[in-house]
């Protein structure tokens, strides 16, 4: 029987303050009542590495909701939800495996994830250099039987609003200050090597790999990653040029830029298939990278407006993840944070920022604030919520993010976690396309 105050989930309940206004229609909670999509028990297994809150893991299993703009292929869509948001489809994928460093990039990830009946124990707190050491001290660590590993090793050290330091990071694998106790090859740039090491281990049939765009321009940092990867397995893996991908052009509202690495490994192959993709030039038949299905360069992008246009207002919202926002003041010094998003276009790229300085949903006319329409009907200077950054990154509404520990009136995730744990995240969105192209191209591969 459903207790007043709360929706039903599959074996799973919802509290009312964790998911977003736009849900909040009785025939959204028909939908709710009748259980999400079921996560399929075969598939492409996949473990993941610095899994974060879950946009990639989200991102490749499918069956979540989105703004129907962000989706132009209809055959991807199970069912409408309400007004402009639909479920997506499952896809053949299935996170086995996930691991983090921040216990509230865990917290997020569990709290959605156990609606699906997904088991807890294994998404695991602690780096991945720690656990490459635990499976070679002979403890049993990672599943068997992986097909894909995927993981957005860390990004600080290549950004370019970072310092750059690249593979000299000053940062340890577990986010603390490096000193001299700790090796140079357990620094937060050179995490990618362990990721290696993973796939030395598993031996999946793929992998993807993800950072920032700024990696590109960072001296041959690219080709070096791109060279190490290949020797995974004793040289086992194609590594496929890198290519940059824009959020924006997979229905994304964001001007958010990530480079992909792709690696294939040459023994699961079918020969024929092997020849063609170790040729510099790869046929669009055989290429895993998805097309763009929008085109911000014509136009024809998702907007801000799209997918916040018809949020309330916070101090009206009973969504923990929406009335719980930054109140840092404006500071007109050109720091970050002190524009104003453009709900016509684009946001900027959605930092992983818990100091306060989020871009401003809007900002008053004193400091320049451009969306006349909303100042003139009274509405506040103020900073983007942690629901809004998360559903320009493409997070569906109904992903917790804010939420209070069982039985009490205190934060299992603030507003300054939710925001920094939503900034790591990869696009949902930019994940499902990928997701569904590798689907395309995974029986022209492995014959299966």
């Amino acid at each position: 029987m459903k207790e007043k105050g709360e929706i039903l989930y599959k074996n799973y309940a919802v509290e009312e303050n964790e998911y977003s206004d736009i849900l909040k229609e009785p025939q959204v909670e028909m939908f709710f009542e009748n259980g999400s999509s079921e996560r399929k028990e075969d598939g492409i297994r996949v473990l993941s590495l610095f899994s974060g809150c879950g946009g990639m893991d989200l991102g490749l299993e499918g069956g979540f909701i989105c703004h129907k703009k962000s989706v132009v292929n209809e055959k991807f869509i199970d069912r409408e939800v309400v007004d402009d948001w639909v479920l997506l489809k499952k896809s053949s994928f299935k996170t086995v495996f996930a691991c983090d460093i921040l216990p509230e990039a865990k917290a997020t990830w569990v709290k959605y994830f156990g609606r699906f009946n997904v088991n807890p124990e294994i998404y695991h707190l602690q780096s991945v250099v720690d656990l490459v050491k635990l499976h070679k001290s002979g403890q049993d660590i990672f599943p068997n039987n992986i097909d894909v590993v995927t993981g957005g090793f860390p990004c600080q050290d290549f950004s370019v609003a970072g310092k750059r330091k690249g593979f000299n990071s000053s940062v340890s694998h577990d986010g603390d200050k490096r000193n001299n106790d700790i090796a140079s090859e357990e620094n937060r740039g050179k995490l990618y090597l362990w990721m290696k090491q993973v796939i030395d281990i598993v031996q999946p049939k793929m992998f993807i790999a993800e950072n920032v765009k700024g990696m590109v321009s960072l001296g041959d940092v690219k080709d070096i990653i791109q060279h190490d990867f290949s020797t995974a397995h004793g040289n086992d893996y194609i590594v496929l040029t890198p290519k940059v991908l824009h959020a924006a052009n997979y229905g994304v509202p964001e001007t958010r830029e990530r480079v992909i690495f792709i690696g294939i490994k040459k023994s699961a192959l079918l020969p024929e298939v092997r020849k063609i993709l170790e040729k510099d030039v790869i046929p669009d038949e055989y290429n895993p990278y998805p097309q763009p299905t929008h085109n911000i360069c014509k136009g024809n992008f998702v907007t801000c407006n799209d997918v916040l246009g018809k949020l309330l207002e916070p101090d009206t919202s009973n969504d923990l993840s929406h009335k719980s926002y930054s109140k840092a003041k404006f500071l007109a010094n050109g720091s970050q944070g002190q524009t104003e998003i453009n709900m016509e276009g684009l946001s900027p790229t959605i930092r992983s920022e818990h100091h306060g300085n989020i871009e401003f949903r809007r900002l008053s006319a004193e400091h320049g604030g451009r969306n006349y329409k909303e100042l003139n009907e009274g509405k506040k200077e103020r900073r983007l919520s942690p629901r809004e950054c998360a559903l320009i990154q493409t997070f569906p509404p109904d992903f917790p993010f804010v939420f209070y520990k069982p039985y009490m009136k205190k934060y299992s995730v603030s507003p300054s976690n939710a925001y920094k744990v939503i900034g790591n995240a990869v696009p949902p969105m930019l994940a499902f396309n990928l997701a569904k192209r590798i689907e395309e191209v995974w029986p022209l591969y492995f014959g299966e």
